[in-house]
């Protein structure tokens, strides 16, 4: 099992006793040392005492289980305004909304675009496209975001 996924073993059950979700959780080594970061959303967002309240939390709870043996800064956050979708469930509950989807193959002779979210069908990503309703296995997404939309 690699680091982010017992990070989320550890912090997921904190998280929702806090009522605040898991979207993402960041590893990595950066130029002033190692960062944990995660990225948490709840209904009406997240202010700064959610972030604090999590960042102390999660960061004693990793401190008991001595999973990471080198020093390293912990930062919580929100998600923002181009928040990752990487759950079924997100597609779902963001339904109605712009997203720019990058796909592993190539649907309609391009790897990448931006549609409006129409929801989920089974393992499949309903959108539209250009007027045109499609489906896009939830395999085959790389990578989706909502998009910024100023008609909003």
């Amino acid at each position: 099992m690699d680091i982010e996924k017992k990070i989320e073993k550890i912090s997921r059950p904190i998280l929702d006793s806090l009522g605040v979700e898991l979207v993402d959780i960041e590893f990595r080594r950066e130029p002033n040392g190692w960062v944990l970061r995660l990225y948490i959303d709840k209904e009406g967002g997240v202010n700064l005492d959610d972030c604090s309240v999590v960042s102390g939390e999660v960061g004693m709870a990793m401190d008991v289980e001595e999973l990471i043996d080198h020093p390293y800064n912990i930062e919580v956050s929100s998600p923002g305004l181009t928040r990752p979708l990487k759950k079924l469930k997100d597609f779902e509950r963001f339904s109605g909304r712009k997203v720019k989807i990058k796909c592993f193959e190539a649907l309609c002779g391009r790897k990448s675009f931006v549609c409006m979210l129409n929801g989920v069908d089974g393992e499949n990503i309903i959108v539209t496209l250009d007027g045109d309703e499609m489906k896009i296995p939830f395999g085959n997404i790389a990578k989706a975001n909502l998009e910024i939309s100023w008609e909003e």
